[in-house]
């Protein structure tokens, strides 16, 4: 059993976390108004799930997941989060997040910027290119013809391959990006960003994709 600490309670964290659970995982989730807003979400989660603020769900999580805004990427606690896998779920749209050039310009990844700011932790892509929905519907048995895949992206070996567990726990094939330089791949507007695809679809999905959109 793995605690997933959960940082952002939106479409993607929750579902993260239904899968969590369902598979019999404990869950600590918290978004930014504080976990008093939580009790509706706690409530339907069920028992292995609850609510606290975000410094409280990195401590607690055996893995963290981090699903907030680019633009709230500073407020993420940093020292909860040391020595820990973390999964980035990250997109940017730069109408919310307001533009950042380094991206613009293809510098660095969503995912290298959350890694700059936890420099202890191991960051991996996870869950970015997938309806939030689908998390919770689309996943099949390992083996099954056509199974869904899903792509991740680390510079931590145990880190990729944590994801590349989780996803097939919950009914996903999975294909390695490489490291968050290469995050990219995945992100929006790239061919393999929200579609449904096999793992040999998405390898050639990822291999379209340009830097620069």
């Amino acid at each position: 059993m793995t605690t997933f600490g959960i940082i952002g309670a939106g479409h993607i964290g929750s579902q993260v976390a239904r899968a969590a659970l369902a598979h019999g995982h404990e869950v600590v989730i918290s978004n930014s108004r504080g976990p008093e807003t939580l009790s509706d979400l706690v409530a339907e989660l069920g028992s292995g799930a609850r609510a606290a603020t975000a410094a409280e769900a990195g401590a607690a999580g055996d893995v963290v997941v981090v699903t907030v805004p680019l633009k709230a990427l500073e407020e993420i606690p940093v020292e909860p989060l040391a020595g820990k896998i973390v999964l980035d779920t990250n997109n940017y749209y730069f109408e919310r997040d307001g533009h950042i050039e380094a991206l613009d310009k293809g510098e660095t990844t969503t995912s290298q910027m959350l890694q700059d700011h936890l420099p202890s932790s191991k960051v991996a892509k996870a869950f970015n290119h997938i309806r939030s929905d689908e998390i919770t519907t689309d996943g099949t048995p390992a083996g099954t013809e056509n199974r869904r895949a899903l792509a991740t992206a680390s510079d931590f070996d145990d880190a990729a391959a944590f994801v590349t567990s989780f996803y097939d726990e919950i009914g996903f094939d999975t294909v390695n990006v490489g490291p968050l330089s290469e995050s990219w791949r995945v992100e929006r507007d790239r061919p393999a960003y929200v579609v449904r695809q096999n793992a040999a679809e998405l390898t050639e999905n990822l291999a379209k994709g340009n830097r620069l959109p």
